[in-house]
C-alpha cells in the first residue's frame, strides 16, 4: 500500500485535533514507513483509519506506540561509555546531588548501563536518576528491568568493553561478574535486573514535541540518544532549547552517535569530544 503526501497529512491532521499528539515535525520519511506498516498490520484503508483516530482513543495510544521508534541496548557506542566513564562522570564527583535525565529512555538498557558505570565509579548512591519516554509500554518494561537473554546476548561483550577493560590502558582488568548486576536464566531466556538498579530511578511519560521540563530540576547531564534524528530542524532546535535551558551551567548532553547540534543552537552548545557542553 503507497501512502501519498495528501494521506500522511490527513493522518497528522487527524492525530493533531482528535489527540494530544502533534507529529507533524517528525521527519516524513520515518513517519511514512510507519504509517505503511499501520495500515497493513491493521487491516486499514487511510479513510478508516481516520475514523478510528477520532473515534477511538485507545486505538490511538496504540498507534503512537507503533509510530515512535524503541531502539536501545545495554552499552550501545561503548565509546561513548568510555568517556561518561573516564571523563565525563569524574568531573561532577565532588558534587552533593548529581541529576541525570534520559529523554526518550525507551525499554530501559540505557538507564541501565548508566547506573551500572556510576555504581562502579562510586557515585551511584549520589546521582537521581530520570528516565522519561512518550511510550508508556516502554516505560514499564524498563521499570521491570527484565530482557530476551538470546536477544540481548551480544550486548554483554559492550559490558565486558565498558565495565572490565579499560581502553586507556590495557594492563588493566575489571573483574566484574555479570551477576552483580543482573540474573541470567538461560532456560527461561531472561536477564533481570537487580532491584537495587531497579528501583533507582523516577520514570515518567513526557512528551518532547509538547511538553516542558515536567521533572522541574536541573540537570547535569542529559542523554538523548538516537531520538532528534526523528524530529525536522525546527522541531530539533525547540528539543535543544529545552535542553539548553534546563541544564546547569558546563551541563552536557549526549546525543547518538551521527546526531549533531546544527544552525543557531550550536553556538549554545561547545562539543567535546562526544559531549556538547552547555556554552
Amino acid at each position: 500500500m503507497t501512502v501519498t503526501d495528501q494521506d500522511f497529512q490527513l493522518f497528522i491532521f487527524a492525530l493533531k485535533t482528535s489527540s494530544k499528539y502533534d507529529f507533524s515535525e517528525y521527519s516524513e520519511k520515518s513517519l511514512k514507513r510507519r504509517l505503511t506498516k499501520i495500515l497493513a498490520d491493521n487491516k486499514l484503508n487511510i479513510k478508516l483509519l481516520l475514523n478510528k483516530i477520532k473515534t477511538d482513543p485507545e486505538f490511538v495510544e496504540q498507534i503512537v506506540k507503533e509510530v515512535t521508534v524503541n531502539t536501545t541496548e545495554l552499552f550501545r557506542d561503548p565509546q561513548v561509555w568510555h568517556a561518561l566513564r573516564y571523563t565525563i562522570l569524574p568531573k561532577l564527583r565532588n558534587n552533593s546531588v548529581i541529576n541525570i535525565w534520559h529523554a526518550g529512555c525507551s525499554t530501559g538498557q540505557e538507564v541501565y548501563s548508566m547506573m551500572i558505570v556510576l555504581n562502579e565509579i562510586g557515585l551511584l548512591d549520589k546521582t537521581k536518576i530520570y528516565a522519561t519516554d512518550i511510550n508508556t509500554d516502554v516505560i514499564e518494561q524498563a521499570q521491570k528491568g527484565e530482557y530476551k537473554y538470546r536477544f540481548n546476548i551480544g550486548y554483554l561483550d559492550n559490558f565486558d568493553k565498558v565495565i572490565k577493560e579499560n581502553p586507556y590502558n590495557y594492563e588493566e582488568y575489571y573483574d566484574v561478574p555479570y551477576e552483580k548486576y543482573f540474573s541470567i536464566n538461560k532456560a527461561t531466556d531472561t536477564i533481570q535486573m537487580h532491584d537495587f538498579l531497579r528501583n533507582k530511578p523516577i520514570y515518567k511519560k513526557h512528551d518532547l514535541v509538547k511538553e516542558n521540563n515536567t521533572l522541574f530540576v536541573k540537570f547535569d547531564i542529559i542523554l538523548c540518544r538516537n531520538v532528534i534524528i526523528y524530529f525536522n530542524y525546527n522541531l530539533q532546535g525547540r528539543v535543544f532549547d529545552l535542553y539548553h535551558r534546563n541544564l546547569y551551567d558546563n551541563g552536557c548532553l549526549i546525543l547518538g552517535m551521527h546526531e549533531t547540534i546544527l544552525g543557531s543552537y550550536s553556538v549554545k552548545f561547545q562539543k567535546k569530544g562526544h559531549a556538547y557542553y552547555k556554552a
